[in-house]
C-alpha cells in the first residue's frame, strides 16, 4: 500500500469516528417541562437543588451548562460513588432526556465583573 492509500484510509477511518462520536454528543429530544417533573419526582432536587444548583454538602452542580448528553447519561446510570446508579427501570431513558433538557434551559453564570452591586463593593 502506497502512501496516498494509507492516508486516505486514515482519512475515511477519522471521518467516521467523528461522525459517529458527533452524533453521540447531541442529546436525544427531551422536554424540558416534563423535565422539571422528572427531576422533582426522582427526587433528584433533594441533593442538586431545584436548578441543579448543586451543594457542597449534598450534590455536585448540574446547571448550567449540563454536562454533554452522553457522559450525564452515562454517570446516572453507572455511579459508584454517592449518588446512587439510576437505571433504565427506575428512571426510563425519555426522562433522563427530558431532565438534561430542564437543566439546558439555566443561563450561563453572569460574570461578576458586569454586576453593578459587585462593583460597588471596597470602593
Amino acid at each position: 500500500m502506497n502512501i496516498v492509500a494509507i492516508s486516505s484510509v486514515l482519512a475515511v477511518a477519522l471521518f467516521t469516528s467523528a461522525t459517529a462520536f458527533a452524533a453521540q454528543a447531541q442529546a436525544p429530544q427531551g422536554d424540558a417541562g416534563r423535565g422539571k417533573a422528572a427531576f422533582l419526582r426522582a427526587g433528584c432536587y433533594t441533593c442538586h437543588g431545584y436548578e441543579g444548583q448543586g451543594a457542597p454538602a449534598t450534590g455536585k452542580k448540574l446547571a448550567p451548562g449540563p454536562l454533554p448528553y452522553p457522559v450525564f447519561s452515562n454517570f446516572v446510570r453507572t455511579t459508584s460513588g454517592q449518588m446512587p446508579p439510576f437505571t433504565v427501570a427506575t428512571l426510563p431513558e425519555q426522562d433522563l432526556a427530558d431532565i438534561h433538557a430542564y437543566l439546558r434551559t439555566f443561563p450561563a453564570t453572569p460574570n461578576q465583573s458586569t454586576i453593578p452591586l459587585l462593583q460597588d463593593i471596597g470602593r
